[in-house]
């Protein structure tokens, strides 16, 4: 007959069995942000600065380093934090909102994760999206644009300066140009200045305001068009018309509101499937957090970003209704945005 645990030995079971207490979780860990783009662009800006503010809010004060996985739209990342990462919250990452709607509308490749599956800790903002051109281009409005001849830097394809150049060929009668394989929002920036191509399509407001403030403030750019499901007020003041003025058929425009509605989490960041329900807590905690925080709001405004978050749970609902979405809908959005 086997003897008792000693009542020292049950406090050594129960000391290893019972994980660290919320207060210290992350005391001497290195918690690893992973951006989704290259460095330089706006999404990249933005998740540097949550990042500088994270520490502050996290149970332990981890150090919090950033790391660039450009790719596929943010799709290498998500793929990473999905099938790779550690599951114990030391692995979040930063994404394009489309990585999280592109296997939705992409049919090239079976995707390496599920995006209904990821754990969505917060998104900093709900983004408007514009069509610009810039310099000596002939085209200034949109109606320019469907009238003449443009050529629009995008990047490789799942992003959305790809996307959105492609759904306004199709559904608004644009006469763009697609020139691709730019690296991101940054490098196509200094095309559009060497000339080479006219402008670019999808670009968020927050990021032209943040990368280039002086083509704002001079009226150095023109801005074609707005993408949003409700118009922005300060775009709607500068005369900006919404795309829904140029879409031509009726049938096309729940399609394009499932691709625009990928804007409502407009800065989403996650962590991997299985990560602890316990430590998926901790951090929508912090990023609340951190999106409520007096000096990142005041550092965000000085940079021109603005700060809208959503709570993670939402963001998780989003996605999940997205998903479910109509086979109809989804299969003429896929068109759309197609090459």
């Amino acid at each position: 007959m086997s003897r008792p645990l000693s009542f020292c030995a049950l406090i050594v079971v129960a000391l290893i069995t019972t994980p660290a207490s919320a207060a210290d979780y992350y005391a001497g860990k290195t918690v690893e942000l992973t951006v989704g783009t290259d460095p330089g662009g706006g999404f990249d800006i933005y998740a540097r600065m949550i990042a500088k503010y994270l520490p502050r809010h996290l149970p332990g004060h981890p150090t919090v380093v950033v790391k660039n996985m450009p790719g596929a739209g943010s799709g290498k990342a998500a793929a990473y934090i999905a099938n790779v990462a550690p599951k114990d919250g030391t692995a979040i990452a930063a994404l394009m909102p489309g990585a999280v709607i592109g296997p939705l509308l992409d049919d090239r490749e079976k995707p390496q994760y599920d995006p209904v599956k990821l754990v969505y800790l917060a998104s900093g903002d709900s983004v408007t999206r514009i069509c610009t051109s810039y310099g000596k281009t002939k085209i200034k409005t949109f109606a320019d644009a469907q009238q003449q001849n443009g050529k629009m830097g995008a990047s490789a394809a799942g992003g959305s300066s790809r996307d959105y150049v492609n759904l306004v060929r199709k559904a608004a009668g644009a006469k763009f140009d697609l020139v691709a394989g730019y690296k991101g929002s940054a490098e196509m920036v200094l095309a559009i200045e060497r000339g080479e191509v006219d402008g670019m399509c999808g670009w968020d407001w927050p990021s032209l305001k943040a990368q280039r403030p002086d083509w704002v403030r001079d009226n150095k750019v023109n801005i074609l068009a707005q993408f949003s499901l409700e118009p922005d007020p300060e775009l709607t003041a500068r005369g900006v018309p919404p795309i829904w003025d140029f879409i031509k058929k009726e049938e096309d425009k729940k399609p394009v509101e499932l691709v625009l509605s990928q804007q409502v989490f407009g800065r989403p960041y996650i962590a991997p499937p299985g990560t602890p329900p316990q430590t998926v807590k901790l951090l929508r905690d912090a990023f609340t957090a951190v999106l409520s925080d007096k000096d990142f709001r005041a550092e965000a405004e000085k940079a021109q970003i603005p700060v809208n978050p959503m709570d993670g749970d939402k963001v998780q609902d989003v996605v999940s209704r997205i998903y479910a979405s109509p086979p109809a809908v989804v299969q003429r959005a896929k068109e759309l945005i197609a090459d």
